[in-house]
């Protein structure tokens, strides 16, 4: 695995990840897309609970996008 973090998103497709945001806020779900911008969308089981708060964060129906100025880290 490559320390670019575009290599270890594009590596962790389809795999189940952690998003930590800057707010303290984590999601779970299974990295279904990225951009050049970090922004991206988990797929998730079961609808997450989230607090949306300031943060630029969208849930559609178990989908979860996530604007990549408020990602921290993403773990596997």
């Amino acid at each position: 695995m490559s320390g670019r973090p575009l290599d270890v998103l594009e590596e962790s497709l389809s795999e189940p990840v952690t998003v930590h945001l800057k707010d303290g806020e984590s999601f779970y779900g299974t990295l279904s897309g990225y951009d050049q911008h970090m922004n991206v969308v988990l797929e998730s089981a079961d609808a997450n609970e989230a607090v949306l708060g300031e943060l630029d964060v969208e849930e559609v129906d178990n989908t979860t996008i996530i604007r990549g100025d408020n990602v921290v880290s993403v773990t596997l």
